[in-house]
């Protein structure tokens, strides 16, 4: 049993650093997401590496978004901006790229509707929200 739970240990561990690898790239390339792949790496490092979970949450860039999300299912308000933008974007290209009328309709209503959902989460009230404005590290659990 102690074989098993090291194993489920190391894959989450692999995992998190994965996603975490691919949230980096995506502060740098545009068309990559970050938040979301440092959520799935902030989820998976929370069951592998408790440390590498504190790591990512007391990060000066990404770490205050990810724990308004954690504590208040909050976006801040120019995240929202952007992401809401970027889907606006894709929707256009979508809109003149796509040719199959059925697969543009599913597409544009999707991310519209995700659009919608975003556009309607609250701005964080909590700790995170003072932490982006200042640019102070979280206290250690």
């Amino acid at each position: 049993m102690m074989i098993f739970r090291r194993m489920k240990r190391i894959c989450w561990l692999g995992l998190a650093w994965l996603f975490f690898g691919i949230g980096f790239a995506g502060m740098f390339l545009p068309l990559l997401p970050t938040t979301v792949f440092m959520l799935l790496a902030l989820a998976c490092a929370s069951r592998g590496s408790p440390r590498f979970a504190r790591y990512i949450r007391e990060h000066p860039q990404i770490g205050p978004t990810l724990v308004a999300w954690e504590r208040e299912r909050a976006i801040p308000l120019r995240a929202r901006i952007m992401a809401v933008s970027m889907l606006a974007v894709s929707m256009l290209i979508i809109l003149f790229s796509v040719s199959v009328l059925a697969v543009k309709v599913s597409l544009l209503v999707f991310l519209s509707l995700l659009a919608l959902w975003l556009a309607t989460r609250p701005e964080p009230k909590g700790e995170g929200a003072n932490l982006a404005v200042s640019g102070e590290s979280l206290p250690r659990e």
